[in-house]
């Protein structure tokens, strides 16, 4: 019987060890499948970049009659539309320069479209950082980044399939399918950057599209109609009515001579490219979804700056206007409610703060912009921000008495009012009350009953100047 008893005392003991072992097992795999669960509930992160959209033109925004953009418009519906996102400065390299690096153009010496790459130490790229986080990188399409595509190390995008030219719209939405779905255990950011609708610069100049036809435009009275803000603004400044005879002369602008019927056919071209570029996107979020991964992934719509859409006379870009330097903002998650945000936004410098918040990325010091993560995701006030600036360097165009006028500007859009300065012209300066003057119409900036806001837009441009150390200042007015 003592046998018994002993034999059944060990026999307790070391089933009581074994339950111990047990829980001590079960707490390290608990442990651990809980750290593996928040590395995998890092979101996957899909930028979308189209080149030369203003940020208006969406069907969602304009109604369905002239233009129809569902999958825009359904980003919208599951998202945050900022309303007043302003890119760096309304060009292509300089644009999408500060969005990848979170810095002002004129901190990395890119105000044009010139061909000069930036030192990718001391200014690092949106891939670096998430590659360096444990993410895997990718970019598709159009390029025009300051960094040697063929060198990762410089940019950090492991997947770049193009690597020549600015890629193929058509062929964008397969490559990105390629990487969306090919398996992996971490996390991913991809770029895809659309050509479009950027072709509307060679339709205006007679020429064939790029990324394929849109067929004949309809008589005139079938078009969209023109935008109310048609014609030159009261009192503009010298220097924009010279700028715009210097590029009207020059065979990159051809639309001096464009009549109303005209430039009621340019803007249904434009739209009709949008679309087009809207049905692309359209295939790379049913790739997303047909992976599985659309309920993990934070998708981020925006374009590097707008087209005037024949607004005051203008195609293009290139100058400060709302249709040129405002661009579409839409942040889309699982389980948000659509809905709008008036916060100022300056994308170039508040993208990759929101980007790397949500992705738990710390973000180097130099870094000027704010997080946009706590209003996308909670509602959560919005940090003060009493304003933002852009950027702007008019480089393009045709001699007129021998010379041809490269100015350089600088623009402030506060609550209320819209202020430019430039350092070229005698009439330099130009003030828009946005609130009751969308349009632009009317240059306040002789007004005397608007002293009180010019001279606050003066100083606020002068805070900053001094605060992010622009060499600009010296053109600025106390």
């Amino acid at each position: 019987m003592k046998i018994k008893i002993g034999v059944m005392k060990n026999l307790k003991k070391r089933l009581q060890l074994k339950a111990t072992w047990l829980k001590t097992c079960m707490f390290f795999i608990l442990v651990h499948s809980q750290l593996t669960l928040s590395a995998q509930e890092k979101p996957n992160i899909l930028i979308i970049i189209t080149d030369q959209q203003s940020a208006d033109v969406m069907s969602h925004r304009l109604g369905n009659k002239y233009i129809n953009t569902p999958n825009m418009d359904l980003l919208a519906s599951k998202g945050v539309s900022f309303t007043n996102a302003y890119c760096a400065n309304p060009l292509c390299t300089p644009s999408r320069s500060s969005l990848f690096t979170g810095r002002y153009p004129h901190e990395m010496g890119i105000q044009s479209n010139e061909e000069k790459l930036i030192d990718p130490v001391e200014f690092p790229t949106m891939g670096t950082l998430f590659k360096n986080a444990g993410y895997e990188t990718g970019f598709v399409g159009k390029w025009h980044l300051p960094y040697d595509r063929n060198n990762t190390a410089s940019h950090g995008f492991s997947f770049l399939p193009d690597k020549k030219g600015n890629g193929d719209d058509s062929l964008s939405p397969q490559k990105a399918k390629i990487f969306i779905q090919t398996k992996r255990n971490a996390p991913f950011l991809l770029v895809v950057s659309f050509m479009n609708p950027h072709n509307i610069c060679q339709w205006a100049r007679d020429e064939d599209l790029p990324d394929g036809a849109i067929g004949e435009a309809p008589s005139p009275d079938s078009c969209p109609p023109l935008r109310p803000n048609a014609l030159p603004s009261v009192d503009e400044t010298d220097i924009m009515q010279l700028i715009r005879t210097s590029m009207q002369k020059s065979h990159l602008f051809p639309v001096g001579d464009f009549s109303n019927d005209k430039w009621r056919q340019y803007l249904w071209a434009y739209y009709r490219l949008i679309e087009k570029v809207d049905e692309q996107i359209g295939q790379v979020l049913a790739a997303l979804r047909e992976s599985g991964l659309d309920k993990n992934t934070l998708i981020v719509f925006t374009s590097d700056h707008g087209d005037m859409q024949g607004a005051h006379r203008w195609n293009q870009k290139t100058v400060l206007y709302e249709e040129s330097a405002k661009v579409p903002l839409i942040f889309s998650y699982p389980g948000m409610k659509a809905r709008q945000s008036e916060f100022l936004v300056q994308s170039g410098i508040d993208m990759l703060p929101s980007l790397c918040d949500f992705a738990g990325i710390p973000l180097p010091s130099n870094k000027k912009g704010v997080s946009l993560k706590g209003q996308i995701l909670n509602n959560q006030a919005a940090p003060e921000r009493k304003y933002i600036v852009v950027s702007d360097h008019l480089t393009q165009g045709e001699a007129i008495d021998g010379q041809k006028p490269e100015p350089e500007g600088r623009m402030i859009r506060n609550k209320q009012f819209k202020y430019w300065i430039y350092d070229l012209g005698n009439q330099r300066e130009t003030l828009y009350d946005l609130k009751n003057d969308p349009g632009e119409m009317v240059n306040l900036i002789n007004d005397p009953s608007y002293k009180t806001q010019l001279n606050e837009c003066r100083t606020q441009l002068m805070e900053w100047a001094k605060a992010n150390n622009d060499p600009f200042i010296k053109f600025l007015i106390k």
